[in-house]
């Protein structure tokens, strides 16, 4: 029968793969402790000893917990039917599952992906550093664009001094008067900030080429293959050099010193007293010095200003590098390692899917089972009676002759075969002719015609 038979194959084919779910489970238990181990023991720390004892123990109680838990879901998620019952198996199930990936999961992703996290980390820092650089050189220069206006400044300064005392161009007297004396040291100032600020660059050359050479040396660190340990204490080791080099940058920046000598141009301003010989000339050199002084005091405020638009930048915050373990580096970065998460959390959600299998083949073998209880359990001789006793009722008139065997839907019509001799029944009373000895006596002969 049909259906008998695939009730039978479906079991016979449970009973066939259950070595195979056993074995299953079992390497997959071992290859989390293993992931686990190598784990555990890249974020424990003391003795090498104490260590691997450690992780071992850990791992080893992680592959017992994981193997008997599923051992647990796969015996019992199947048999129990009832919903209520199956839903608690389900909720414990699913804590079982976080359970798992708390003491596990994480630890194996860390194997999986700990030192590509780890580079990961430092390439991001490495970017940050390499940022912080170019902002702390691009503010140490900033200051080179008040270079132009200054040196504008102290050009146009001794160009009206040589003009005053070649023509009088200012007085209208030639010579070397007061107000040549004034213009000379007015561009005489402005040539000294010149100075100050075109000295600057050559320091600022020299420490942004250092602090390039510290991101080569990082930049190697990272990409060159092998151990991680060792590249990341080199790195720590250079990212603190390259700190120092980013706060000197910070200091050598003549922003606030151009500040500090636009505004004495200003304050600091000292008019010497008209020399001339006539009070004429004294009062013309009064007028164009007090010209000067509103021109110094003009230049004095655009100076200051354009000084304080870069003071105003903000400062670049020290950045540390810190390190972490590669589980940290991990968790961290687990959008970069979605592969090796998946496959981590795989390792030990893998038996979710052999549990649902055995549910669902377990409910079609009790579906089928069901309509064949009855016949599952009757036996040949069982049969055989039956059929005697139904060729009996046909005989004494209770069925006719010409009704059919009852066929189910369940069932095919058996074919009658013939009884052996042994196997028929015993004749019943009532179909038995009685023979009337018993009623003549002894000495009576046999009844004459």
């Amino acid at each position: 029968m049909q259906l008998k038979n695939n009730a039978y194959r479906l079991n016979e084919t449970l009973r066939g793969v259950e070595t195979m779910t056993r074995f299953a489970l079992a390497v997959l238990a071992l290859a989390s402790g293993v992931y686990t181990y190598l784990g555990v023991r890249g974020i424990l720390d003391g003795s090498a000893t104490f260590v691997f004892f450690a992780a071992i123990i850990y791992s080893a109680a992680v592959s017992v917990a994981i193997y008997a838990f599923w051992t647990f879901m796969l015996r019992f998620v199947p048999l129990v039917t009832s919903g209520v019952q199956r839903i608690g198996l389900f909720v414990t199930m699913a804590i079982g599952c976080i359970m798992i990936m708390a003491m596990s999961s994480w630890l194996n992703a860390a194997a999986l992906a700990g030192s590509a996290a780890l580079e990961q980390h430092m390439a991001v820092t490495l970017q940050g550093y390499a940022e912080d650089l170019d902002d702390a050189h691009a503010n140490a220069l900033a200051a080179q664009s008040l270079l132009p206006d200054v040196q504008r400044a102290a050009e146009r300064f001794d160009t009206l001094a040589a003009s005053e005392r070649e023509s009088g161009a200012l007085t209208g007297t030639t010579g070397s008067g007061s107000v040549v004396q004034l213009l000379s040291q007015m561009g005489s100032q402005m040539t000294q900030l010149a100075a100050t600020i075109t000295g600057s660059r050559e320091e600022v050359a020299g420490q942004f080429e250092q602090g390039s050479a510290r991101l080569a040396t990082m930049r190697e660190l990272v990409s060159t293959p092998g151990a991680i340990e060792p590249r990341s204490d080199q790195f720590q080791a250079e990212a603190v050099q390259l700190t120092a080099v980013i706060a000197a940058l910070q200091q050598t920046g003549v922003a606030a010193s151009v500040k500090r000598a636009s505004a004495d141009l200003s304050a600091g301003f000292i008019a010497p007293v008209a020399d001339g010989a006539s009070a004429d000339l004294a009062s013309r050199q009064d007028r164009v010095m007090e010209t000067v002084r509103t021109s110094v005091a003009a230049q004095s405020a655009a100076l200051t200003a354009a000084a304080d638009e870069i003071l105003a930048t903000p400062l670049i915050e020290q950045r540390r590098f810190v390190p972490l373990s590669s589980a940290e580096a991990v968790i961290r970065y687990w959008s970069d390692f979605i592969p090796s998460w998946a496959g981590a959390i795989s390792i030990d959600m893998l038996p979710v899917v052999l549990v649902l299998v055995l549910m669902i083949v377990n409910d079609a073998l009790r579906r089928d089972a069901d309509t064949l209880e009855e016949a599952e359990n009757i036996t040949a001789a069982e049969m055989l009676r039956a059929m005697a006793l139904y060729r009996r009722m046909q005989e004494t008139g209770v069925l006719s002759e010409q009704a059919p065997l009852p066929v189910t839907p369940e069932t095919e019509p058996v074919p009658e075969e013939p009884l052996a001799p042994a196997a028929q029944a015993p004749p019943d009373d009532a179909t038995v002719t009685p023979i009337d000895t018993a009623q003549r006596k002894r000495n009576e002969g046999p009844a004459r015609p």
